[in-house]
């Protein structure tokens, strides 16, 4: 069936209306925010704190979607398949966005290919952490210790192929000695095991320690970054202690499925930028240990080039692969 005079007119009518003027209307329904760890922890903190104030910019309810596994690729997956039109978002991460590429030859996404970025949100650095009653008082006791009882040294992970497995690469490639990863399903369950013994050491971020050195369940050794964090300023830089190859981070960002309209990204940089630019919302989140950074668009897809470069190399100087 030929289309219509009146149907041609009404589509040519419809292909010049410009993308900004489709998308003023937008958002007309609830936003759907993906992040891939259980309620609770640092990235949970993130997504709530800049969900409730995102809707209060947006006029819509922001639905935080908890969907934890696989050091964040479920919920990376879920998202990536979702329709790209701005009301299902992630909050990704270096493991789950620049980490697993390099790591897992079956990943079911591509994040360079199947995300849109938005703006990136905070950085954490990782906090060298032992049980509090180790016997390790500083850095050099550790590695001291490391190199004459290789066998006995082991170190908790959130996952294989996570930041804080190739943390622990990196510091024993530096201290020149051995550690064999414990890999657990859940931060939850690496943190028990750290705090009961099972494990000699881990790396977490400086929002999951600073509560557990407030209460006095672990001891911290040394701190990632190029300088003292303002949370934690008592611990020294494995830098200060001469180990400065020992240098990661974490940072968290936003993403929408790729094919997203400018115009909604555009709107979504500047409502969520907004939002961590809040009072409250920094209070909050400095609070928990994180830097706020609040990107444009073209900022946060510098930093992902930068990133596959950066942990392409960590992860082919460890060799290791999921298959």
């Amino acid at each position: 069936m030929k289309p219509t005079f009146l149907g041609k007119l009404v589509f040519t009518a419809c292909m010049a209306i410009p993308l900004s003027a489709l998308a003023a209307s937008w958002p007309e329904q609830p936003i759907r925010l993906t992040v891939g760890f259980p309620a609770g922890t640092g990235p949970d903190i993130v997504a709530r704190s800049v969900g409730d104030q995102l809707s209060k910019e947006i006029g819509q309810s922001v639905v935080v979607e908890n969907k934890a596994g696989a050091g964040g690729q479920i919920a990376a997956q879920s998202v990536a398949t979702s329709t790209p039109n701005g009301y299902s978002i992630l909050l990704g991460e270096v493991g789950s966005i620049s980490i697993s590429p390099e790591t897992t030859s079956t990943l079911s996404y591509k994040p360079q290919k199947d995300f849109a970025p938005i703006t990136e949100a905070v950085r954490a650095n990782f906090v060298l952490v032992t049980p509090a009653d180790s016997p390790y008082k500083s850095l050099k006791d550790f590695v001291d210790n490391a190199r004459k009882n290789p066998e006995k040294f082991n170190m908790a992970t959130f996952g294989a192929g996570t930041p804080g497995h190739f943390g622990a690469e990196m510091l024993a490639e530096a201290g020149g000695f051995k550690i064999e990863p414990v890999h657990y399903r859940s931060t939850g369950d690496a943190v028990t095991a750290i705090v009961s013994g099972q494990v000699q050491a881990a790396f977490i971020t400086t929002a999951m320690a600073a509560p557990q050195l407030a209460g006095g369940k672990m001891r911290a050794l040394a701190i990632t970054g190029s300088e003292r964090t303002k949370m934690l300023g008592d611990i020294p830089t494995f830098k200060e202690q001469g180990m400065p190859s020992v240098n990661f981070g974490a940072w968290f960002a936003f993403f929408a499925p790729a094919g997203a309209s400018d115009a909604v990204l555009d709107t979504l940089n500047q409502k969520i930028v907004a939002a961590l630019k809040h009072e409250q919302v920094q209070t909050t989140l400095e609070n928990a240990g994180f830097v706020i950074t609040a990107s444009s668009r073209d900022q946060l897809k510098e930093l992902l080039v930068s990133e596959q470069k950066t942990w392409s190399e960590v992860v082919k100087k460890t060799g290791f692969k999921i298959n």
